[in-house]
């Protein structure tokens, strides 16, 4: 490791350590403590918001409140439940294949590792991790557009890098394995509340004293 990528990892530790002093780690999915249900509530949350997703997760686990009902639902009628959470055909068809799969070939069990999460239909890595992260308790980093682009902030990966995989690959190195999901977690307050993408409260910013962005 060279002298650039100790002096980061450091960072990231202190990072995670003043999130943790702020932020919870729970996941902001409702998901029951159910792994098929996180799946689910994970694929809807594509360009949605957690609190609408929660919202459309109480009729639709109340029509569907098991793997199979899920997997043998109607499409149309999976369609109607999860229309306020948008993009509903192509989520809808990924749900009840991806649901279909878990019991077809996993036993009815979601898998608990990165090659079979992504053989399920609308599963890429950030819903992979995810499930490797709170399900598993697995070191897994789940690169969404909060983690993104704070990360870039923070000087963990290039300002302008937008490529998920290259930011979730270099928070791997920087961050303890051990801290890598919670750190996912709360980065999400964290930027809801304070380092938000239009309007960041630096100069009230617990981390500005680490932020490349401010010091520029």
């Amino acid at each position: 490791m060279t002298a650039k990528e100790k002096a980061l990892s450091k960072k990231a530790v202190l990072v995670a350590e003043r999130l943790k002093e702020r932020y919870s780690s729970e996941c902001a999915l409702e998901y029951q403590g159910e792994p098929w249900k996180l799946l689910v509530l994970s694929r809807l949350s594509a360009q949605c918001t957690d609190k609408r997703v929660n919202m459309v997760a109480v009729p639709l686990f109340e029509k569907y409140p098991t793997l199979e009902a899920m997997a043998d639902c109607d499409i149309e009628e999976l369609e109607g439940i999860i229309k306020p959470c948008g993009l509903y055909h192509m989520k809808a068809k990924d749900i009840k294949e991806s649901c279909r799969m878990l019991l077809d070939k996993f036993d009815g069990r979601v898998p608990d590792n990165m090659e079979d999460l992504l053989e399920l239909s609308g599963v890429g890595r950030k819903i992979a991790n995810l499930i490797l992260g709170d399900i598993y308790g697995l070191p897994a980093i789940v690169a969404d557009t909060h983690c993104i682009r704070i990360s870039g902030r923070l000087g963990f990966t290039k300002a302008d890098e937008k490529n998920p995989v290259k930011v979730e690959m270099a928070l791997k190195k920087y961050l303890p394995e051990n801290e890598q999901s919670d750190f996912c977690h709360r980065i999400v307050q964290f930027g809801r509340e304070v380092c938000s993408a239009r309007s960041p409260m630096c100069e009230n910013c617990f981390l500005a004293d680490l932020c490349d962005k401010v010091k520029k």
